[in-house]
């Protein structure tokens, strides 16, 4: 598939703002599997970037390397101006990582998990206690201090993990997947903490398949597919890249839902997309409401009962689905690349 183009080509569009992540051509294969395929992106300074894509798409490969963990096999990547591959030990005092599930030692109670990574980061005694303190009371877990980290909830250990993330007050944050698991409450709690954080200065790159997260939280948006950025810019513009209103209907039980998507398709200015699970047909559409008596009657005729029609603006659903062929599914478990 063609990348996307917003503003400039090959990855994320330029600014005037400065970039404090920078990646060139970068590559990686493990065996014949190719991760990344000659991916290009910069991150701007005090923003946050959301990197979407399917399972496999590069995303952690690409957080890897950026957190100085795995080495490229070719390309470069730069975090606050330093080479990840030359010099690792000046990337790694500038950023901090959350991966995909909470890193913490569950036989060490909440302050003690901060005061080792504390001890770890070079902390003098006097000041990791005070830094876990801070960090503590910040994620509302001064009360579960003394606890073991092994009776937390799933909340609990994300937001003890993010606050380890931050022990050195680094200025860029690697997010990968970070409310992976989480109910809605400890999500949006979380996505209140990483506001506040940017709105402090520092440089988050977020990685995540729900796009309400990217959509909520991202000042730019680059979607990953096949170890290259395919698409970048702001939500706004990647919604208007896909075009106009979307026809949704779902079908009443027991009703054919091929049938559906065959009598509305004639109405449509791109081919409908079925999803047999939620007994759904999304079509991009371009007369809205004026359609709608045409389109009843055609599904009518063809014999079709439905549960619900609906007219929507294009979503970044929409987007994912439209670059990558397939919708997004949130899941709980690490992708290959």
């Amino acid at each position: 598939m063609d990348e996307m183009e917003l503003e400039t080509t090959g990855g994320m569009e330029m600014s005037e703002a400065t970039p404090v992540i920078r990646v060139e051509a970068l590559e990686k294969a493990y065996g014949k599997t190719r991760a990344l395929r000659g991916l290009d992106l910069t991150v701007d300074e005090g923003t946050i970037v959301g990197v979407l894509g399917p399972n496999g798409a590069g995303k952690t490969t690409m957080v890897r390397i950026l957190a100085t963990l795995l080495r490229p096999d070719a390309g470069r990547a730069e975090v606050a101006g330093f080479d990840v591959v030359a010099q690792p030990d000046q990337v790694r005092r500038r950023v901090g990582l959350t991966g995909q599930y909470a890193a913490v030692d569950e036989l060490l109670t909440g302050r003690e998990n901060l005061e080792l990574v504390a001890s770890l980061s070079h902390l003098a005694r006097a000041d990791a206690g005070r830094r876990a303190s801070q960090l503590l009371e910040r994620f509302d877990l001064t009360d579960a201090a003394s606890r073991l980290a092994g009776t937390y909830s799933g909340g609990m250990r994300r937001r003890l993990d993010l606050a380890a993330s931050l022990v050195a007050a680094p200025s860029i944050l690697f997010l990968d997947e970070p409310t992976t698991g989480l109910d809605p409450r400890s999500r949006l709690a979380m996505w209140e903490v990483i506001r506040e954080l940017v709105a402090e200065g520092t440089t988050v790159l977020l990685t995540t398949q729900y796009l309400e997260e990217a959509d909520r939280l991202a000042d730019r948006i680059a979607v990953i597919d096949g170890g290259r950025v395919i698409a970048s810019g702001t939500a706004v513009a990647l919604k208007a890249q896909v075009g106009g209103e979307r026809l949704e209907l779902s079908v009443a039980p027991g009703s054919d839902i091929e049938a559906a998507a065959g009598a509305a398709q004639p109405f449509g200015q791109g081919r409908a997309h079925i999803d047999e699970d939620a007994g759904r047909v999304t079509l991009p559409i371009s007369g809205g409401a004026a359609l709608l008596p045409s389109i009843v009657r055609g599904l009518d005729g063809a014999g079709v009962r439905l549960a619900d029609l609906a007219l929507r603006q294009p979503t970044l659903d929409d987007v994912f689905l439209a670059l990558t062929g397939q919708a997004a599914t949130n899941h709980t478990g690490e992708e290959a690349a």
